[in-house]
């Protein structure tokens, strides 16, 4: 798996340890740079997934090659909770790196951004941000952070092959979704592949359905954050459970759904031996990279609703980049500098040759790859068409429970019902929502 901290609404991060390490350092700056002037140099906190080591130490050989006379090195964190608790304790005792990696939207909020970090409203490349993410990094009405890396769409990958082998075409409803799952049965292919044996996989028909929510009800994040909306008494957000259920039901789960894991999946939709896997986009840059010809045989097509001209993307967004409020002076200076490179195409072409994209960039000039694979490229449409994707419930509310993979499991396996599914969501989410302090709860 290659999924980042700051993904880990959904993904299951593997944990290291909690001492920081130093792992690289730009070229350094000399008196003789830059027609003599002066070298600083920076420290810049990333998450400690190969991945992450990756596309920092890229970040930093091509910022340095451009500003030689700023050195930056790097330190890496671990991942899920430990790297929550890092990040956290840095910054109340003002131990932070210059610059650091965190997560986006209620985690972001977590952090108290208007407290510990740095706004950069101010700067000039902020009106190149796209606007779902700057949602995302903006407290009160300041912006904090850029992007790194590009969106992750949560939707159904599927197989090109099989849809035309059966002349099925791409559903934009859950009722064309089931049809075209009645006749890939019937063909002896495994319709939907589901993975529980890796719990977090089994979410997808329920967050990534919340373009379909928030087309019905569109203030459904303000009012579930007020305590005011529940999934089990919305007949909109209740379908996510329902159609967990209907798949378990009509029997178009693969036969070991309760054993597989993300590996299994990604090779049955790789060979053509599963049609759907509903998943986040992040997975694509490891199927690729074990079955290259994933790259053209598998496209994406976003989780269908019941009304065909609201079909649309359910997203998350990047992590992001952020500078504390103890990064001062000239390290101030040099910090601003790297994020603006970041928040750059030169910085997006540099993340681009460190692995597949895991979706359209979220800055203004950056292109995909063109050798990118179809089911990355299938995401650009739906960010391109006004009112085409809406950010994750977990971006745009700071409610979400620990046990939504195990309840989804359950559901998805027939061990329990949808609305009973959903209550026990409702229920599971009470005891964070009151940790944050939320008014109505």
């Amino acid at each position: 798996m290659t999924f980042r901290p700051r993904m880990r609404g959904l993904a299951v991060v593997a944990a290291g340890s909690l001492a920081l390490t130093a792992c690289s350092a730009g070229s350094l700056g000399s008196s003789d740079d830059a027609g003599g002037a002066a070298s600083v140099s920076i420290t810049y906190l990333a998450g400690n997934l190969e991945q992450d080591v990756k596309e920092a130490n890229q970040l930093i050989k091509d910022f340095t090659a451009k500003n030689p006379t700023v050195t930056v090195k790097l330190e890496t964190r671990p991942g899920g909770s430990e790297g929550d608790n890092i990040v956290k304790t840095r910054l109340s005792t003002g131990d932070m790196s210059d610059v650091f990696a965190y997560n986006t939207g209620s985690l972001f909020q977590a952090i108290a951004p208007e407290k510990n970090l740095t706004p950069i409203s101010d700067q000039p490349y902020i009106g190149d941000l796209d606007e779902n993410f700057k949602k995302t990094v903006t407290a009160g009405d300041k912006v904090y952070g850029v992007p790194s890396g590009g969106f992750m769409g949560g939707a159904v990958l599927y197989s090109i092959p099989v849809y035309t082998r059966l002349g099925l075409k791409v559903p934009a409803t859950w009722a064309e979704f089931m049809a075209n799952n009645a006749k890939i049965k019937a063909a002896g292919i495994a319709p939907v592949i589901q993975t529980y044996g890796e719990t977090w996989t089994s979410q997808l028909f329920v967050l990534g359905d919340f373009h379909n929510v928030a087309a019905v009800e569109p203030d459904f994040a303000d009012r579930y954050t007020k305590n005011q909306a529940k999934y089990a008494t919305s007949p909109a957000a209740l379908k996510g459970f329902e159609h967990t259920q209907q798949v378990h039901d009509s029997g178009y789960e693969n036969k070991d759904f309760a054993s597989a894991k993300l590996p299994d999946g990604l090779r049955m939709l790789a060979q053509g031996k599963g049609a759907h896997y509903p998943i986040l986009t992040g997975v694509v840059n490891d199927m690729v990279s074990t079955y290259p010809n994933a790259a053209k045989d598998v496209g994406l097509f976003a989780l269908p609703g019941d009304d065909a001209s609201k079909n649309g993307l359910t997203v998350w967004t990047p992590g992001g980049v952020y500078i504390p409020n103890t990064t001062t002076g000239e390290k101030l200076d040099a910090a601003k500098k790297f994020l603006a490179f970041i928040a750059s195409p030169d910085g997006c072409k540099s993340l681009a040759t460190t692995g597949v994209p895991t979706g359209p960039y979220a800055v203004k000039g950056c292109e995909l790859p063109a050798d990118v694979p179809q089911s990355i490229k299938d995401m650009q449409p739906y960010l391109d068409k006004s009112g085409g994707s809406s950010l994750a419930l977990e971006f745009v509310s700071p409610v979400k429970g620990p046990s939504l993979e195990q309840i989804t499991v359950e559901v998805g396996s027939g061990i329990q019902k949808a609305k009973d599914g959903a209550a026990r969501y409702d229920e599971d989410v009470k005891k964070q929502a009151q940790q944050l302090g939320l008014a109505g709860w």
